[in-house]
């Protein structure tokens, strides 16, 4: 049962270099680009995910994250992944 739970456990690194877990949660496609939507394992900000934007590398086994300045597209990206998970998670908007 444990090995279940490490199966969708992503390590990144911070700006630090510090690993940090992520629970991948889903990839949600938008506008033709791919984001994955991940909850941090240690959750300072209680609930709160992080969308990244996945980038090819040259590598065919690896891909990268990016951060997404643009705020309209997290909403956007954030708004589908409600909908695909609305009978699933419980969420709070904050507006």
């Amino acid at each position: 049962m444990e090995n279940e739970e490490l199966d969708n456990i992503v390590v990144l690194n911070d700006e630090e270099g510090n690993e940090v877990q992520f629970e991948f949660l889903d990839l949600v496609e938008y506008e033709g680009e791919e984001y994955v939507v991940l909850l941090p394992v240690d959750d300072i900000d209680e609930g709160e995910v992080v969308i990244l934007k996945v980038e090819d590398t040259e590598s065919e086994d690896e891909e990268s994250y990016v951060s997404v300045d643009d705020e309209s597209v997290l909403q956007s990206v954030f708004e589908i992944f409600k909908e695909k998970f609305k009978d699933e998670f419980d969420f709070i908007d904050e507006d």
